[in-house]
């Protein structure tokens, strides 16, 4: 069986909602990401097999296929649009590796695009001719006691673990702190003049006590600002490995699974042990590691649930640092530790959470 393998990846940069990205619908922000990691590995868009977009807001339609249309992708692309919420970035990964290695393509487009900014607005509806009511957060479970708001989830999970306000505050600081002293300007392809994540600031202590409380111990600080961009990888087989004169990372494994819904942000710890055990490594192996940062307090709780080294985990900054366009969000871990491994070797993990209780992780390794 063929193994699969990521010879390219890259993003947008981050911008917060009605920020840089404001005008930019989903097709606009993934085509140009598509065309640069085709280019970066010198392949041609006939070799495409086909393209898997995660998106979370679009409600509708299929906009993996508007993007591969928009990108120059063959019309044989069919393009198939995937819906895991947060988690669904790294998933459109796992599965492209599913694909490669059975044999049906030999290269696979996988990754995410999200317009918070043009969000279609969500309204249910009744039979009994009671007006439209507007929502903002879908249903993630069946039992409304069971289905809490995600400030409130996070809210929860800080008290479950007793983690202080002031330790999710610290993680926020040094999010922001290490991604304005990293160069990430070789992930990043320009789109609409933005060059950088456009959210990164100098954040501080004080800066931390002023930021408005928006649950129990989560404020505005130290949890991820609602935001646009794009990612995307290719993963291929080892005969297109092989024919790229291109760098390459392995992927070892992956694992989605599904936790408590109550508490969604510790769910990746199981996905990340799975991945591990797959992979026959342990968390000492582990040589670099990309948590998300939805909110620190999940951060912090995987890191130490998986028992990864604090100093591994979102070297060049996190989501709290540039924010969270959640179909993207997981593809977007998945470009920093590909080019995080071509630089260190060894083997890293990608990790991220999802409402109604889901935990995605990728492992990947490089020479």
């Amino acid at each position: 069986m063929t193994q699969a393998h990521i010879i390219a990846a890259r993003r947008t940069a981050v911008a917060p909602h009605g920020g840089a990205f404001a005008g930019l619908d989903i097709h606009e922000l993934a085509a140009p990401v598509i065309r640069e990691i085709l280019d970066q590995a010198g392949l041609r868009s006939e070799d495409v097999g086909e393209l898997i977009l995660a998106n979370a807001l679009g409600a509708g339609g299929n906009p993996a296929r508007v993007a591969a249309l928009a990108a120059g992708l063959p019309e044989t692309v069919g393009g198939l649009t995937i819906d895991r919420q947060c988690c669904g970035g790294l998933d459109a990964i796992v599965l492209a590796q599913a694909m490669v290695m059975s044999g049906q393509h030999d290269l696979v487009i996988a990754g995410g695009a999200e317009s918070y900014s043009r969000r279609p607005l969500r309204y249910r509806t009744f039979v009994d001719g009671r007006d439209p009511e507007p929502y903002e957060q879908a249903q993630f479970t069946p039992w409304p006691d069971r289905d809490p708001d995600m400030t409130q989830a996070a809210d929860a999970l800080a008290q479950e673990l007793q983690i202080a306000r002031e330790v999710q505050d610290d993680w926020a600081i040094a999010s922001h702190q290490t991604a304005l002293s990293a160069d990430q300007s070789y992930e990043i392809v320009p789109v609409a003049g933005l060059h950088t994540d456009s959210f990164t600031r100098n954040l501080t202590a004080r800066l931390c006590e002023r930021a408005k409380v928006v649950t129990g111990s989560v404020t505005t600080a130290n949890m991820a600002v609602a935001a646009d961009g794009a990612a995307f990888v290719l993963v291929v087989s080892d005969r297109i490995a092989r024919r790229a004169s291109v760098p390459s990372v392995r992927i070892e494994s992956g694992s989605s699974l599904g936790g408590t819904p109550e508490l969604p942000g510790i769910a990746p710890v199981a996905a990340i042990k799975a991945a591990l055990g797959q992979a026959n490594l342990t968390a000492k192996d582990v040589k670099v590691a990309e948590i998300m940062e939805a909110f620190a307090v999940q951060a912090i709780a995987c890191q130490q649930g998986a028992g990864l080294s604090r100093e591994i985990v979102n070297t060049t900054g996190g989501a709290l640092a540039r924010g969270h366009p959640i179909g993207a969000s997981g593809a977007i871990l998945s470009v920093k530790l590909y080019h995080a491994l071509l630089r260190e070797g060894g083997v890293g993990v990608a990790a991220i959470a999802a409402a109604g209780g889901l935990g995605t992780a990728l492992m990947l390794s490089a020479p």
